[in-house]
C-alpha cells in the first residue's frame, strides 16, 4: 500500500515559494490501478514523482507498505527504487541500445548475472509482444512499440509498483487502447499496484479502479471510477467528463430548451444496463419519452449506460419511482 500523509511540495522561484501540491492525504491499495487526473500544472506529475523520490517533498510523508520512503538514506532509497518501475510519456529509451539492451539495462545496473538477464529479457519481450523486435533500435519502432519497450524495462527488476507518467499521451487512440489493455493484463497477471497519471478521463475509464482529481495542487475529488465518472461533483471533474464525451454544454442546453416534459438523466450500472426498462416503464405508467443523449460503454470491466430523456405525459412520478426501484440512478435536470 502507498500512503500519503499530509504530503506537500513547493518550489523556490525568484525567492518566492510556489506551491505545486497542497497538503494531501491519500491511500492507494495494493494491487489496484489508481488514476490521477488533472490539467497541466495541476500537480499530478509532482505527486507521482514524490513516490520514488525523483522529487523531494517539502513536508509530509510517503509510506510504502508501512515504510517511510521520505526518511530513507541513499542505500535504502536505491533498494526501494528497485521495487518501483516507471514508464514515461516520451519513452526515455537509450537510442544507441537495441530493444533487448534497453530492457536489460536496469538488470545490468543491479549486477544481475548475464544468463539471468538474457532469460528475463526474453520473458519480458514475450509478455509485451516484441520478441521479434529484440535486435531493433528505438528509431526503427513505432510509438506504441517504444512504449511497450518502456513497460518491459520498467518490469525488469520485478517491481511491486508501476508508475505511469502520461504513458499514453504521445500515442494515437488505437495504440492507446492496446497499451492500456496491456497494463490491465499486467495488473491482473502480476498483481502490480499501478499509479497512472493522465489528463484524459477516457484513459481513467478504461483501466483504473479509483481516481483522484487534482486542480491547482489540490485534490478536489476522489473515489471509485464508477462513482466519479458517472456522478462528478466538482466543476473540474465535470469538465473532464464532458470533454471525454465530447459534450458542448451550450448546445446541450439549447437542445433541452427545444423539447417539452421533465428531463432526467438515467444511469445504469452492471448487468442491469442491458435490461429493457424504458419500454416496460413507459407502458406501465403511460409516459412517453424522448431520448436526448445516450451512451452504453464500460468502466474497466463494468458495463454502464447513461441516458438523458424527456418524460412527457402519463404518471411521471411513478415512472421515476419505477426506475429507482429497478436500481437506476435518477437525476432530475428539469422539472
Amino acid at each position: 500500500m502507498i500512503e500519503f500523509q499530509h504530503l506537500q511540495k513547493s518550489y523556490a522561484v525568484d525567492g518566492r515559494a510556489i506551491t505545486a501540491l497542497h497538503p494531501l492525504d491519500l491511500k492507494i491499495q495494493a494491487g489496484e490501478v489508481f488514476g490521477i487526473i488533472g490539467h497541466s500544472g495541476a500537480g499530478k506529475s509532482t505527486l507521482i514523482r514524490l513516490i520514488n523520490r525523483l522529487e523531494e517533498p517539502s513536508g509530509g510523508h510517503v509510506l510504502i507498505d508501512g515504510q517511510d520512503a521520505t526518511a530513507l538514506p541513499a542505500d535504502g532509497l536505491r533498494t526501494l527504487r528497485r521495487r518501483i518501475g516507471m514508464i514515461f510519456q516520451h519513452f526515455n529509451l537509450l537510442s544507441a541500445r537495441t530493444v533487448a539492451a534497453n530492457v536489460a539495462f536496469p538488470l545490468e545496473l543491479a549486477g544481475t548475472p548475464k544468463a539471468e538477464i538474457d532469460a528475463r529479457v526474453a520473458e519480458l519481450l514475450r509478455m509485451v509482444g516484441l520478441e521479434a523486435h529484440a535486435g531493433k533500435y528505438p528509431s526503427q519502432l513505432s510509438g506504441g512499440q517504444k512504449q511497450r519497450v518502456g513497460i518491459a524495462r520498467a518490469l525488469a527488476t520485478r517491481p511491486q509498483i508501476l508508475l505511469c507518467d502520461e504513458a499514453t499521451s504521445a500515442l494515437d487512440p488505437q495504440t492507446t487502447a492496446s497499451v492500456l489493455a496491456l497494463l490491465g493484463k499486467i495488473n491482473r497477471d502480476l498483481g502490480l499496484t499501478i499509479v497512472l497519471i493522465t489528463h484524459e478521463m477516457d484513459v481513467i475509464r478504461r483501466v483504473c479502479d479509483r481516481v483522484a482529481v487534482l486542480d491547482a495542487g489540490h485534490m478536489v475529488e476522489m473515489g471509485p471510477v464508477t462513482e466519479v465518472f458517472l456522478h462528478p461533483q466538482h466543476p473540474t471533474t465535470r469538465r473532464f467528463v464532458s470533454e471525454s464525451e465530447h459534450v458542448d454544454e451550450g448546445e446541450q442546453l439549447r437542445d433541452y430548451a427545444a423539447v417539452g416534459g421533465r428531463i432526467v438523466r438515467l444511469t445504469f450500472l452492471g448487468d442491469g444496463t442491458y435490461d429493457p426498462l424504458l419500454g416496460r416503464i413507459a407502458r406501465d405508467t403511460g409516459v412517453d419519452y424522448n431520448i436526448l443523449t445516450g451512451r452504453i460503454d464500460r468502466i474497466k470491466d463494468t458495463p454502464y449506460g447513461q441516458l438523458t430523456v424527456a418524460l412527457v405525459g402519463g404518471d411521471q412520478n411513478a415512472a421515476q419511482a419505477a426506475f429507482v426501484a429497478a436500481g437506476v440512478h435518477v437525476e432530475e435536470l428539469r422539472r
